[in-house]
């Protein structure tokens, strides 16, 4: 048993294969005296000095400097050293260190923890980047971006940039009006604090207005609540009053505009209109506080429409009618508060062009339905008489939102029909709308509802005297 110990790992295995193949042992001949290959003495280390006094650290990581793996496993080609018994298989053995480096540091052991450290000297790749080198630009890069983008203010837009895209944003989105204004006009207070800047608002809002068709009434309604939270005042005049002097700009040149080309005529068109809008939404404060209308733009509808009778076209009496339609029954109410008859005169106007000028029949038919429309009031119930007065004798528009009912036969009947009582009591009965109930809420299907059998049908006694009471001061009120 002593010799098992004293045998290196596998020795035995490989002395018995030996022997049954008639390889390794004394029958076979192989080596000489007998012995096999694992009985070759074992070849020591040489001995490591020990440095007294203090214990060595371990050793130092390679530098990520190191050369590349393939590079530290290539060795010198020779002869390769038989593997020592017990040790592991190539594949499994770890990665050495390059041939280089482990000539200056010796092989150490158990014995060996007191050797000297040595320190790998790794190569040094030399860079030939300087910092004098000129500035890299790609190819295509352009040199006029770099200071068109570096004179601006690189992130942050410009105002015109941010009214415009505001103004888009309401076009596209109106509804967004209450929710956004307010800090719009924060920002503009901040930001427009010249007369330039003020004099580019108003531009930027007059051209959105006019050239957009449906931004006339938006746009009138953002000049309105500008005008009055705009804080700016300079000496040029504050927002509505540089509004009133671009306005006048196009008003001055309203014959020739009237009278140009398709064009010249459409851009003016929607001048009228977006005035027209102006007219009914911007407010002035009065002396007293009071919000009123800017009388200079009532006298200047008054003389657009005149310009655009004077040149009787299709699209010019196309406009007129749009703009009569929009502030037809303003106009009129506030020439009737001052004694004047401009909506008499401007009638019988349209009444000689329908018959006088050569216009398409569309456009005469258009102007007889706004003369039509002006007949009944543009469409109101009179001012004079109240809800209690109406009457459908004296008030054409009594059953105008009237619904339209069906008899069985298909024939159509409103309120204004004589016998509508008869044909309406004829469609309760035909759809049957209330099967279980009498007029008096009597229930007719037998058993009934049991919330409904447990209310009490009487009413109070004082309840009741006071529901006449107030039935008979009615009736009274009524016939006065």
């Amino acid at each position: 048993m002593s010799d098992g110990f004293d045998r290196a790992p596998g020795a035995g295995r490989g002395r018995s294969r030996g022997l049954g193949r008639g390889g390794g042992g004394p029958e076979g001949g192989s080596f000489p005296n007998g012995t096999g290959p694992a009985e070759r003495p074992r070849q020591q280390p040489p001995p490591q000095p020990k440095a007294p006094g203090f214990l060595q650290p371990p050793p130092l990581r390679q530098p990520r400097t190191a050369p590349p793996l393939g590079a530290q496993c290539e060795g010198p080609a020779g002869p390769q050293r038989p593997p020592r018994p017990g040790a592991l298989p190539e594949q499994a053995r770890p990665l050495r260190a390059p041939p280089s480096s482990q000539d200056k540091i010796p092989q150490q052991n158990s014995e060996s923890a007191m050797a000297k450290p040595q320190v790998v000297v790794a190569p040094v790749l030399m860079s030939k980047l300087s910092v004098n080198a000129p500035e890299f630009y790609p190819s295509g890069y352009s040199s006029n971006y770099t200071e068109s983008y570096e004179d601006g203010c690189e992130d942050y837009p410009t105002l015109s940039e941010y009214v415009q895209d505001f103004l888009n944003h309401l076009t596209s989105q109106p509804g967004s009006f209450e929710t956004e204004i307010e800090q719009f006009a924060e920002t503009l207070n901040s930001w427009v604090t010249t007369d330039d800047a003020l004099q580019d608002l108003v531009e930027l809002v007059y051209q959105q207005a006019t050239s957009i068709p449906n931004f006339s009434y938006m746009g009138a309604r953002l000049c309105n609540y500008l005008s009055h939270h705009l804080t700016i005042n300079p000496q040029s005049g504050n927002f509505r009053q540089l509004l009133l002097k671009r306005c006048r700009t196009e008003y001055e040149a309203r014959d020739e505009a009237a009278k140009g080309d398709e064009a010249t005529r459409k851009r003016f068109h929607a001048f009228v209109l977006f005035l027209g809008e102006l007219y009914l939404n911007l407010e002035i404060k009065g002396t007293n506080g009071q919000l009123t209308r800017a009388d200079i733009l009532q006298v200047g509808l008054r003389e657009l429409l005149n310009a655009l009778f004077s040149n009787p076209v299709d699209d010019n009496l196309i406009c007129a009618v749009k703009l009569l339609k929009l502030t037809g029954s303003v106009l009129e109410d506030a020439w009737k508060e001052k004694g004047k008859t401009d909506m008499e005169e401007i009638i019988q106007r349209i009444e000689n062009v329908v018959l006088d000028a050569n216009c398409s029949r569309d456009v005469k038919q258009m102007l007889l339905k706004l003369v039509e429309l002006r007949s009944s009031n543009w469409g109101r119930v009179h001012a004079t008489s109240t809800y209690r007065e109406a009457t459908p004798e004296n008030d054409p528009n009594y059953f105008m939102n009237e619904p339209t009912f069906y008899t069985s036969d298909g024939v159509p009947f409103t309120a204004a029909d004589p016998d509508y009582q008869e044909k309406y009591q004829e469609l309760l009965e035909r759809e049957d709308f209330f099967p279980d109930y009498e007029e008096n809420g009597t229930d007719l299907s037998g058993a009934g509802d049991p919330y409904l059998d447990d209310i009490d049908d009487e009413m109070d006694p004082e309840i009741e005297e006071a529901y006449e009471k107030f039935c008979l001061e009615s009736e009274r009120k009524r016939k006065q």
